[in-house]
């Protein structure tokens, strides 16, 4: 592989893992500040409070983005493979 070609592969493995990533990471950060001016308002300071909500969040976010997010990922697999067989 050529000095272009690798820059191409990498990317495009780092603007995959941006876009695969990226639907549980702003809902968990969306929750998490809500959370947090819950707990700023009425001063109530249990740590568990602001992990569960995230993480119903998170699992969420995976149900509902997790046929896109394999997709994507899947796409990209068959691009990397098809770069290895040299088509």
């Amino acid at each position: 592989m050529e000095q272009t070609q690798i820059v191409k592969v990498m990317h495009e493995a780092i603007t995959t893992i941006m876009l695969v990533s990226a639907p549980p990471l702003i809902l968990g950060m969306i929750v998490g500040i809500i959370v947090s001016i819950f707990q700023a308002t009425t001063q109530i300071n249990e740590q568990t409070l602001a992990f569960v909500p995230k993480i119903i969040a998170i699992f969420i976010a995976l149900l509902v983005f997790g046929g896109w997010m394999l997709t994507g990922l899947s796409d990209f697999t068959i691009r990397m493979f098809s770069y290895v067989s040299g088509s």
